[in-house]
C-alpha cells in the first residue's frame, strides 16, 4: 500500500505508554489513487498514537466494490502485513514474487534497505474487496538488510474457549507462535468471537496492545473510562462510559501496558484484530512509504526512488509505470516520539 496523504508532522505529542490506557482512535478516510481511486480508513499513525509496539501503520481498504490498481512504489525500513477479509489481491515485487493474496493467507514483505511492489485486485473490473494492511517498523539490526517476501497459508490457532479462537498471524499469543518472520517481540492476531460469549485473551504485561474492529462490534473490559483521542479538538465528544469500551470497524482501542489479559464480549459475534508488542527500540521518522530515523535518511530514499536507483529493484512483469514520490514538506521531518 502507498500513502498519498503526506503532510508536515503534527506538533502535538503522543500519549504515554507507561501503564494501562483506554484510548479510542477513530478511523479517518484517506484517498488511495486520486479521485478515481479507492477510499481507505486509517487508524495508525495518529497524532496521539504513532505506534503500538513496532506496529506503525494500519489501513482498512473496504468493504467496497472497487478496481484496485496500486502501481509500483517503494518502501524502506518496514514490513508490510497484508491480511485480506474479502476478495483477492495480486502482489508483485522486486524480489520476483507474483502471488494472489486470499482470505486466510498472510503476505509478508520485508523491505530492508529498499524494495518496490505493486498491488492489483484480480480481474479487469470492480470486485468486492476488504482487507487490512499494516506496517511493522524494522529495528536497527534488520532495517539496512536485503529485501524479502514470504507467504503463509497455514497459520496456527489459539483456542480461547467457548468457541472463540485467535489466528496468530504474526508473533506470539498465549504460547502459540506464527511461522512468519519477525524482528521484534510482537503479536498480530485475528480474534474470532461467537455471539454472547465472554472471552479472555492472554496478554504480556510488558507489552502494549490495541484492538481494531473487523466485523461486528465487541465490548472490551478496560477497567477505566474510554477517552476519545480527538477529544481535545472536539470537546463536546466524550466516550467516558465506565470500564467498558465498544469497538467496531471504525475504531481502534489502545490498551497501553501493564495488562495480563483482556476480556471481550460480542452480542452478535465479531472479528477483531489484536496488535501489540514491546515498545519499539527507537523513535522513527515516517514519511510517505518510508520508515527511517532522520530527515536526511528520508531525503536520500526519496531521491533514490526518483532517480530510479537500483536500490529498489524492478517489479516483476511491469513496464515504466510507477508512483512518483510527493514533494517533501517545507520543514524538517522530526521523529514520532513516545514519552
Amino acid at each position: 500500500m502507498t500513502r498519498l496523504d503526506v503532510a508536515p508532522p503534527e506538533s502535538e505529542g503522543p500519549v504515554d505508554c507507561d501503564g494501562p490506557r483506554a484510548l479510542v482512535v477513530a478511523a479517518r478516510e484517506v484517498p488511495l489513487g486520486g479521485v478515481r481511486g479507492m477510499e481507505v480508513h486509517r487508524t495508525l499513525p495518529h497524532r496521539a498514537l504513532p505506534m503500538v509496539g513496532a506496529w506503525c501503520f494500519l489501513d482498512r481498504f473496504g468493504p467496497q466494490d472497487t478496481l484496485m490498481r496500486v502501481e509500483p512504489h517503494p518502501h524502506i525500513g518496514l514490513q508490510t502485513v497484508t491480511w485480506p477479509i474479502i476478495g483477492e489481491v495480486r502482489h508483485r515485487d522486486a524480489v520476483g514474487s507474483d502471488v494472489v493474496v486470499r482470505p486466510g493467507a498472510l503476505n509478508l514483505m520485508t523491505s530492508g534497505a529498499g524494495i518496490a511492489h505493486s498491488e492489483y485486485s484480480v480481474g479487469e473490473g470492480p470486485i468486492p474487496l476488504d482487507a487490512l494492511q499494516l506496517w511493522v517498523a524494522l529495528p536497527e539490526s534488520r532495517r539496512h538488510g536485503d529485501p524479502a517476501f514470504e507467504r503463509h497459508e497455514d497459520l496456527p490457532v489459539l483456542d480461547l474457549g467457548e468457541g472463540a479462537d485467535a489466528v496468530v498471524v504474526m508473533g506470539e499469543l498465549g504460547g502459540v507462535t506464527s511461522p512468519a518472520t519477525v524482528h521484534t517481540p510482537l503479536v498480530g492476531a485475528e480474534l474470532r468471537l461467537p455471539a454472547g460469549v465472554d472471552v479472555r485473551v492472554p496478554l504480556r504485561p510488558g507489552w502494549e496492545y490495541a484492538i481494531c474492529g473487523m466485523i461486528g462490534t465487541v465490548e472490551a473490559a478496560t477497567g477505566m473510562d474510554a477517552v476519545d483521542a480527538d477529544a481535545a479538538r472536539r470537546p463536546e465528544s466524550s466516550l467516558a462510559s465506565g470500564p467498558m469500551a465498544s469497538v467496531d470497524h471504525t475504531r481502534l482501542l489502545y490498551l497501553g501496558k501493564g495488562r495480563d489479559h483482556l476480556d471481550l464480549r460480542s452480542a452478535d459475534g465479531a472479528r477483531v484484530f489484536l496488535l501489540g508488542g514491546e515498545p519499539f527500540e527507537a523513535d522513527i521518522v515516517m514519511w510517505w512509504n518510508f520508515v527511517g530515523r532522520s530527515h536526511d535518511e528520508i531525503v536520500e530514499a526519496r531521491e533514490a526512488w526518483e532517480a530510479q536507483a537500483a536500490r529498489f529493484g524492478t517489479v516483476i512483469d511491469h513496464g515504466p509505470e510507477r508512483i512518483p514520490a510527493p514533494p517533501l514538506p517545507a520543514v524538517r521531518l522530526t521523529p514520532r516520539k513516545r514519552r
